[in-house]
């Protein structure tokens, strides 16, 4: 995972200036080695999330995070078994929105760094994909939400998280070069 992490960063062109920065931000922790994919990483680590647009784009799927109750897109930390960040934001996405079939785009639509609670206060560099639903895909509720929805990708519910919204444009061209 950790390869494929540097790998991938390395030679992603950034969807923007502030994607940028955080992309060589994301590179510099990278330096430490593989414990900046773990958790336990105290100055921060490296997750994954997804946008998942419905079949027609027109659509974006959000969870109510439970612990800060706000709209996001899906995703979380990467586990030991996860071979790629394409990979952690797919598994992440499926076991979220409980939707079989989910097709991940592996070229990162986005890159994040944001505070968190994890070890007392850290950081998340999240590298954040676009991923795409089936048609007539029927989400359900996990453990990780309090609710799940979707929306109108052009009227996003409130209250959003900060940097959610920016991940549609991205997301959309996404699903237009995959041509769905």
């Amino acid at each position: 995972m950790y390869a494929d992490a540097t790998a991938l960063l390395t030679g992603w062109t950034p969807t923007g200036p502030a994607a940028a920065a955080a992309r060589n931000r994301t590179l510099e922790l990278l330096s430490a080695g593989p414990v900046a994919m773990s958790r336990s990483h105290r100055a921060g680590h490296v997750t994954a999330s997804a946008l998942v647009l419905d079949a027609t784009g027109g659509r974006v799927l959000l969870c109510l995070h439970g612990k800060f109750r706000k709209w996001v897109q899906l995703g979380g930390h990467c586990e030991p078994g996860d071979r790629t960040l394409a990979g952690a934001a797919l598994r992440e996405a499926t076991e979220e929105s409980g939707i079989t079939d989910l097709v991940v785009d592996p070229t990162p639509i986005d890159v994040d760094i944001h505070p968190v609670a994890c070890q007392g206060g850290s950081l998340h560099y999240d590298v954040r994909f676009a991923v795409f639903a089936p048609a007539g895909a029927v989400e359900r509720v996990s453990d990780e939400s309090e609710a799940l929805g979707w929306f109108p990708a052009d009227r996003l519910p409130e209250p959003l998280a900060d940097a959610t919204a920016q991940l549609v444009a991205p997301a959309l061209a996404a699903l237009r070069r995959a041509g769905r």
